[in-house]
């Protein structure tokens, strides 16, 4: 698509129409109340959470199967050009993405999809590569959530914390309410953004309602949490598909079948099963902090399964910071036709400004380059071959920045 015409969550001048996913922050770094570019884009529930925004820039998008167009004019030649898109609801904070089909409105958006790349073939896929490596495998979210409420379950003297971002996990909090069948504790800024989405019956700022405080990420630590403890006994619980943190509480692997013995010996035969069979979805740190694989976001597995849905030509990952980016290209490229994977594969930051890149290529027996290098190294030209990729390797250094929500 020519320049100029469109942008996707960038606030930069010189588009003529601009279009806002969600509200993670990360997607709206650069977006204020003084921001008057263009008309803006975006679903109600989306426009529902604008703090303080010219209303009159607004323009809402339906969630539907059906196209909308837009009117712009080409920078170039000044023809006009009609540009189609269409809505649809990726199941995540709102927004964003999340691969799952596991009740009637994913469902719907799966179909949806599926005709629209039906018509129109993908030449370029924008993904969220979040989580688009093979270490990274997760349940689905209902079944994660489950896993929380057995935790919660298997406390009923302490009380609980469960560390969430400014926007994300509600349907998490929603479950956890209504399985519980209690209130949740959120910060008055939270309950504003819950009211906004339409929840007015579950959420409270008064803590003597309930023993479930929903907190920010930012607070939720070992020390905060042993804090508490002074006073009353709580754990906590952090959502996540991402490592909490790098080294687990001694005890970690046998973490599921202590919660089995504690709270369950009564549950149906198929049900323990699931939850033994999950035991890598709950890790413990320090005595009474656990993380839980919850995710808003997409993991390997459903990565790939969406890819080889869409079929696009080509395909670039949006999410460039992460410390666990990966071209989507290094695993899947040849179902965009390519021959192979790309050069370079962006591994977790050395520091906050830079992360590195190394080289990698294929370990088969058949591979050509590996052949090649052994031919290399008989004809004794390995070792300068060696010290020239070492220079060429550190002067590979790549510019990122900082996630501020992170799942």
């Amino acid at each position: 698509m020519e320049s100029g015409l469109i942008s996707v969550d960038r606030w930069k001048s010189g588009s003529q129409a601009y279009f806002l996913t969600h509200m993670h922050s990360d997607h709206t770094r650069g977006l204020s109340p003084n921001w008057s570019h263009a008309p803006l884009f975006c679903s109600r529930t989306t426009a529902s959470l604008f703090p303080g925004f010219d209303l009159s820039l607004l323009r809402l998008v339906p969630l539907s199967s059906s196209w909308q167009s837009l009117s712009l004019r080409s920078p170039s030649s000044g023809s006009p050009v009609l540009l189609h898109f269409m809505a649809i609801d990726a199941h995540h904070c709102p927004g964003d993405f999340r691969w799952e089909c596991e009740d009637a409105a994913a469902e719907e958006a799966r179909t949806t999809l599926v005709a629209a790349v039906n018509d129109f073939p993908v030449d370029i896929l924008y993904l969220d590569n979040t989580y688009c490596n093979p270490i990274y495998t997760f349940p689905s979210r209902h079944v994660a959530a489950n896993l929380i409420a057995h935790i919660i379950l298997s406390h009923p003297s302490h009380d609980i914390v469960i560390g969430v971002d400014s926007l994300g996990k509600e349907d998490l909090l929603v479950h956890l309410s209504r399985i519980l069948n209690i209130k949740i504790w959120v910060w008055p800024e939270r309950l504003r953004t819950m009211h906004l989405l339409g929840f007015q019956d579950i959420f409270t700022t008064d803590t003597s309602l309930t023993r479930v405080r929903a907190v920010p990420r930012y607070s939720f630590s070992i020390q905060t949490l042993e804090g508490l403890n002074l006073m009353c006994p709580t754990i906590g619980i952090m959502p996540s598909g991402l490592p909490w943190l790098k080294t687990p509480f001694k005890g970690d692997a046998n973490l599921s079948a202590s919660l089995l013995t504690a709270n369950n010996r009564r549950k149906p035969a198929a049900q323990q099963r699931e939850l033994l069979l999950l035991q890598g979805a709950v890790h413990m740190f320090h005595d009474n902090m656990f993380s839980v694989n919850y995710s808003d976001h997409s993991c390997y597995q459903e990565i790939g399964e969406f890819i080889n849905l869409v079929k696009p030509k080509s395909m670039k990952g949006i999410v460039v910071s992460s410390s666990c980016y990966v071209d989507p290209l290094y695993y899947f490229g040849r179902v965009c036709g390519a021959s192979e994977p790309p050069e370079l594969l962006l591994l977790r930051p050395d520091s906050r400004e830079q992360f590195r890149a190394v080289r990698i290529k294929s370990y088969s027996t058949k591979d050509e380059t590996i052949n090649s290098q052994k031919e290399k190294w008989r004809k004794g030209d390995g070792h300068s071959s060696l010290r020239r990729n070492k220079k060429r390797r550190a002067r590979i250094q790549v510019k990122c920045a900082k996630i501020a929500d992170v799942d």
